[in-house]
């Protein structure tokens, strides 16, 4: 049984057809990459399964159980947890106090969530910034923070949309880095990303959405000389590494 199942998942706003009729799986402890242009429904699906959006049709298993239309809080408590295209982090607390929030979401007990917090701040390389606002963050820094604040949450999936967007080379690498620390900690995580040169290597398989609708699936070698991906997104630089 895979781990995250979905199913026929559709979302529309008005006239426009945002997800069209979706479905996937996932297995546990793989890393699954979600790519496709702007406007091509990555975003809006990550708020349907994560209870973010109500999806008008479809369903959503997770670890066998129905999800679909579940509220946010409930599906974090059930394991599953995510980071935000725009950096979401609570800019005026500090960065301890930003990772307590996500281990508030198993604990009611400060002193807990504390040393939960202090935990993953040191698995993400931020322990040393734990008493800085979260606001003086650079934005690398800030994109990790989001992730130590999901991790807080002891998530067994985890979201990641467009975490290594705006970064540097040597960013880049470090957040390649601790992404597959997380992995080998037997978290499965989906990831948005439109680094291609990272998705290709990074992810286990690739689902390709264009116009709300999946266009292809398969493992990375695959997808990069699949003609329809090409044409609708990796354009003609992954043609010509074609063999």
């Amino acid at each position: 049984m895979a781990q995250l199942e979905v199913t026929n998942l559709t979302k529309r706003f008005g006239g426009l057809l945002a997800n069209d009729n979706i479905s996937l799986q996932v297995e546990e402890g793989e890393i699954l990459g979600l790519i496709g242009p702007n406007g091509a429904g990555k975003t809006t699906f990550f708020n349907c399964i994560s209870g973010f959006y109500q999806p008008d049709g479809g369903s959503v298993y997770f670890e066998g159980r129905e999800i679909t239309r579940l509220p946010a809080d409930r599906i974090c408590h059930a394991g599953m947890a995510r980071t935000f295209q725009v950096v979401k982090t609570f800019k005026d607390m500090t960065v301890l106090e930003n990772v307590m929030v996500g281990a508030f979401c198993h604990t009611w007990s400060v002193s807990q969530a504390r040393k939960q917090a202090l935990e993953v701040l040191a698995f993400t390389g931020l322990a040393e910034q734990q008493s800085a606002a979260a606001g003086s963050l650079t934005i690398a820094d800030r994109k990790r923070l989001e992730v130590a604040r999901a991790l807080a949450s002891r998530p067994k999936i985890l979201l990641l949309d467009e975490a290594l967007s705006g970064l540097n080379p040597v960013e880049t690498q470090e957040a390649v880095q601790l992404i597959k620390k997380i992995q080998a900690q037997g978290i499965t995580l989906i990831v948005v990303e439109h680094v291609m040169e990272v998705i290709m290597t990074l992810s286990d398989r690739i689902v390709v959405l264009d116009y709300g609708k999946k266009i292809a699936e398969g493992p990375p070698e695959q997808i990069a000389v699949h003609e329809e991906v090409i044409r609708a997104y990796l354009g003609e630089r992954y043609h010509a590494q074609r063999p």
